[in-house]
């Protein structure tokens, strides 16, 4: 018999809108079930908890000091406690919060771990800065801890060392889990935190879902991070980092954030120095990382590399607007190229740094001047359909003309670097080649005369130094003038412009 999803699934793939319907509300019916049945179980295991509690209580009064019942009753009263919270969570109840230090579950998780046998073997160090604070459920993050604590155990087949770390990275709470056993194998990195799936022989796979679901409900991520999260040699072999929100009361003066992410230590290194002592520096070592950390908070700026294991700085400053239109980044590279400036500068990029740097107290001014901007005013769209292009050469401004009237546009081609008086335009054409304003100057001309509006820098000969001049000027696009290809152009434009062509 086939499962009420495995029903949806079918009937959306045949477009079958009622029997998708009909799929949708047995669906529902099965979960309430499935959701109703746990927590009678749920129900039912209290009763024989409370039978062994009620012993375990007797058994306390007429205990010798340092017996081991006061443990046991312990144990008992945190299943009770685990028992209530999924008792909560299958009725859709928030658990109550209050303001706390971190450093207090993961000690009393820790606490609790040691008390296992197999802890014996292992080492554990804590690391947790008191001062630390976060809302939350001080007894679910001791679950996540311990669960934390147990995964890594039973990755540890032999003797072992564990390390927690609680600390601030830019603002925000952060716990970062390590262990020095295998790792976790390739294929599963990126399921590590679905229901059952664990690479142990005996494991059940839940542990780490059940982290995920703490951290969701206190609106925290939790990934795994880089080995080099943590500066320990030799590196952990595996490290989980809980990153959570942080509050509007506790964020207090605020400092500039710097997202710096590379996958060279060194790089990281020395923007941390760099930069450090004028706004909080958080690194990351992939472009995934860093997209976790923007689900957390928004930073002020991110300088990341071009050339990432996995997705690219590029791909990075895309999901970076997707989350935040006022986004700024800087691209870092060691192999710059005329496509990759371009695509760069389409994507809003703000500049352009070469490695290795020539200067690092230029590159220290251009990080200071970039935070220091204010994100632009966001203007309305004109209603004019006017293009202004600036170019005086003939056949350049007749293409660029006929480009533009393709798309029902109204090109005004001005020969003078002036103002157009009236509404401000749809946007401006400015050649690169433009004798009174020529190359840097025509792209400073471009955007004083632009009012807002998106504007486009067209070269003769396209060449690096006239992309990054137009990426450092804040242009929609650096294009070639594709002289012999008037629609070519005209499609450039419309998509560089994002123009609002009539119906």
């Amino acid at each position: 018999m086939e499962s009420p999803l495995e029903l949806l699934r079918k009937a959306i793939e045949a477009g079958d809108l009622p029997a998708a319907r009909a799929a949708m509300e047995s669906f529902k019916r099965a979960t309430h079930q499935t959701n109703q049945l746990a927590a009678e179980v749920l129900h039912e295991l209290r009763q024989p908890l409370l039978g062994i509690k009620a012993y375990s209580q007797m058994m306390e009064e007429s205990a010798q000091p340092g017996s081991p019942v006061a443990l046991l009753l312990a144990q008992v009263e945190r299943m009770e406690q685990i028992i209530s919270d999924f008792t909560r969570i299958s009725s859709d109840k928030p658990a109550p919060r209050e303001r706390l230090s971190l450093a207090a579950p993961v000690q009393a998780a820790a606490k609790h771990f040691q008390l296992n046998a197999d802890a014996t073997r292992i080492s554990l160090e804590v690391d947790a800065a008191p001062d630390v604070e976060v809302l939350g459920n001080a007894r679910l993050l001791e679950q996540l801890v311990l669960n934390l604590l147990n995964n890594a155990r039973d990755a540890l087949s032999g003797r072992g060392r564990i390390k927690l770390v609680v600390q601030r990275e830019g603002g925000v709470p952060v716990l970062l889990a390590a262990d020095w056993g295998p790792g976790i194998p390739p294929e599963l990195r990126d399921r590590i935190f679905e229901p059952y799936v664990t690479g142990k022989a005996r494991g059940s796979g839940l542990g780490l879902s059940v982290c995920k679901r703490i951290a969701q409900e206190h609106g925290a991520t939790i990934t795994l991070a880089s080995p080099t999260a943590l500066p320990d040699l030799p590196s952990p072999a595996t490290v989980f980092r809980v990153a959570f929100a942080q509050s509007a009361q506790e964020a207090g003066p605020s400092r500039k954030r710097l997202l710096v992410v590379d996958d060279e230590a060194i790089i990281r290194m020395v923007f941390k120095d760099l930069m450090g002592k004028e706004c909080d520096v958080i690194e990351a070592q992939t472009a995934e990382e860093a997209i976790e950390l923007l689900r957390v908070g928004p930073y002020d700026l991110i300088v990341t590399d071009k050339n990432l294991p996995g997705l690219s700085g590029l791909d990075l400053a895309q999901e970076a607007r997707k989350a935040d239109p006022n986004s700024r980044v800087i691209i870092m590279t060691g192999y710059p190229s005329l496509v990759t400036a371009q695509q760069a500068l389409e994507l809003g990029v703000i500049d352009y740094l070469l490695k290795p740097f020539d200067e690092i107290r230029e590159v220290r001014e251009k990080i200071r001047s970039a935070l220091a901007a204010q994100p632009p005013a966001r203007l309305p769209r004109a209603h004019s359909q006017r293009v202004d292009v600036y170019e005086d050469n003939p056949a350049s401004a007749r293409q660029i003309t006929d480009a533009l009237k393709m798309l029902g546009m109204e090109p005004n081609v001005l020969t003078e670097p002036k103002a157009v008086e009236g509404d401000p335009p749809a946007g401006v054409v400015v050649s690169w080649d433009f004798s009174p304003a020529h190359g840097k100057k025509a792209v400073e001309l471009g955007r004083t005369l632009c009012r807002g509006a998106p504007f486009v820098v067209l070269a003769e000969h396209l060449t690096m130094d006239a992309a990054l001049e137009s990426l450092r000027g804040g242009a929609a696009a650096c294009l070639p003038k594709l002289l012999s290809d008037v629609r070519a152009l005209s499609r450039e434009l419309n998509r560089a412009l994002k123009l609002s062509t009539p119906s």
